[in-house]
């Protein structure tokens, strides 16, 4: 999962649904650092909890 993950990239994080949608600010090996709508920046370890990817349609 942590190649998929790049800045930029629109993420959930399954276990904390009340935070909303995140988009991924950086990534430093396994910790990623997320702007999530509802919870603000967060620093996650993708080695311990797994980020969804949010696959958004793209405008035409």
């Amino acid at each position: 999962m942590g190649s998929d993950l790049v800045p930029g990239t629109v993420v959930r994080l399954p276990g904390e649904p009340d935070w909303g949608l995140g988009h991924v600010q950086s990534v430093v090996g396994t910790r990623v650092t997320v702007n999530f709508e509802e919870a603000g920046k967060r620093l996650i370890n993708i080695a311990h909890v797994e980020l969804e990817v949010v696959e958004r349609p793209r405008p035409y």
